[in-house]
């Protein structure tokens, strides 16, 4: 597998946020707890997610979750106060993230005592890169976003030799995340375009741990669902024009598209107008690296993310009116919800800790917290994380992506996904 290592107002708002919080397990009613103790000490939250290039269409919303989320808890949790650095894996000249950026954010939480969280990366490349730096520091890190398989667990034929365990140098699992791993997204797309009437798929991939790993899952479970691979193409350069990639697709008779890629990665206009060219009536489905307003095209597309209707979550509504009232959008990007479930993850984690904890006792009891199996009453709905880091979801969002302008289309939710045929990975 090709590999590069390379998101009255005083009472209202006081209102909002204690409906908010109560969909998350009561972090409303904690932080009225906290803040009427002595916090103990103060701890530091960090984040690393791109917010310059394409997919800071998906990370601004993330960054903007975790920000409303630690506001709600009122930057407290048990006996500690929380304060959040915000840091960018990505740099302007590259508009996407780069493994020296990724570095040194994680080297930066690692040199701080006070660190006991950091939520990221976006990109599973980049978390390749951030990983073996915490779990050296013993600190906690979850992901709002990673699917790359091999961050933790092995499947022959999709992951590399050594992973996961060459991301935890200690040999004690630091990391976790809280979408659902590729084996499912890719059973979830395969399961979307089957019900298209699709028995013929190509694959455009980016060569990124993502990109190709993802499309590794597709091809060694399509026949799951009756799918037959008939093509599949790489390239690690954003390109103008697909021309040639799209006549490829179209000579193997191909029905269906998937591009197994970011849109910092491949971008995504030339590519959908070059299938849609050699291939009028194919169907064309991007995962949840693509799965944004930032993914401008010139005919319909699906994506899937893990993300379902978010009206239709438990805190859904709440949630949607909190971030409304704090950031004046009504629809956020689906990452929205998985920045803020991140923050909470770890507020959750750190109430319940004794006082006194500090340094490399601390970071342990947080990571023991986190790996404790226990369940999360959240905005998401009831989930746990599992030995592995993973969460137990199985589901995906399906949504519609519509020609809207130049600067970006309407993403529309669809329906969700329940794909229960997948590759294992152990």
């Amino acid at each position: 597998m090709r590999r590069i290592s390379n998101t009255g107002a005083a009472r209202i708002a006081v209102a909002a946020a204690v409906v908010v919080a109560g969909s998350v397990g009561g972090i409303a009613s904690s932080s009225a707890k906290t803040a009427r103790a002595a916090a103990g000490a103060t701890v530091d939250f960090y984040s690393s997610l791109p917010t310059v290039g394409s997919s800071s269409a998906q990370t601004i919303p993330a960054q903007n979750g975790i920000k409303l989320a630690l506001k709600l808890a009122g930057y407290k949790a048990g006996h500690y106060s929380i304060n959040y650095t915000p840091m960018d894996d990505a740099t302007a000249s590259q508009g996407q993230w780069t493994a020296g950026q990724t570095s040194a954010d994680a080297r930066k939480a690692a040199s701080d005592p006070k660190a006991v969280y950091y939520m990221g990366e976006f990109n599973s490349g980049a978390s390749e890169v951030s990983m073996p730096i915490l779990n050296r520091a013993g600190i906690p890190q979850d992901s709002p976003a990673n699917t790359y398989v091999g961050l933790t667990a092995s499947l022959k034929g999709v992951t590399s030799k050594g992973e996961p365990g060459v991301y935890f140098p200690t040999g004690k699992r630091t990391y976790t995340r809280i979408v659902p791993l590729d084996t499912i997204q890719g059973a979830a797309d395969l399961d979307a375009l089957k019900q298209a009437g699709c028995t013929k798929l190509a694959i455009f991939d980016d060569t990124q741990a993502y990109g190709a790993g993802l499309a590794a899952v597709l091809k060694d479970t399509a026949h799951l669902y009756g799918i037959r691979v008939v093509s599949i193409q790489s390239n690690a350069q954003v390109q103008s024009d697909y021309s040639s990639v799209a006549q490829q697709f179209a000579s193997a008779g191909a029905q269906c598209v998937e591009v197994s890629a970011t849109t910092a990665s491949v971008g995504g206009t030339a590519l959908v107008s070059a299938i849609h060219s050699a291939l009028p009536k194919a169907t064309v489905l991007g995962p949840d690296g693509m799965c944004t307003s930032a993914w401008v095209t010139d005919e319909k597309v699906l994506c899937t993310v893990a993300t379902l209707d978010m009206k239709a979550y438990p805190g859904g509504k709440a949630f949607l009116a909190a971030y409304k009232k704090a950031y004046g959008v009504s629809n956020p990007d689906p990452y929205s919800i998985y920045g803020y479930e991140s923050a909470v993850l770890g507020i959750n984690a750190l109430k319940t800790l004794p006082a006194g904890l500090s340094g490399a006792k601390l970071r342990a009891a947080m990571v023991k917290a986190l790996f404790a199996g226990k369940l999360q009453n959240s905005v998401l709905g009831k989930f746990k994380i599992t030995k592995t880091g993973d969460t137990n979801l199985t589901s995906y969002g399906l949504y519609k992506l519509t020609p809207n302008s130049t600067k970006a289309d309407t993403l529309t939710f669809y329906k969700t996904l329940h794909p229960t045929k997948y590759l294992h990975a152990s």
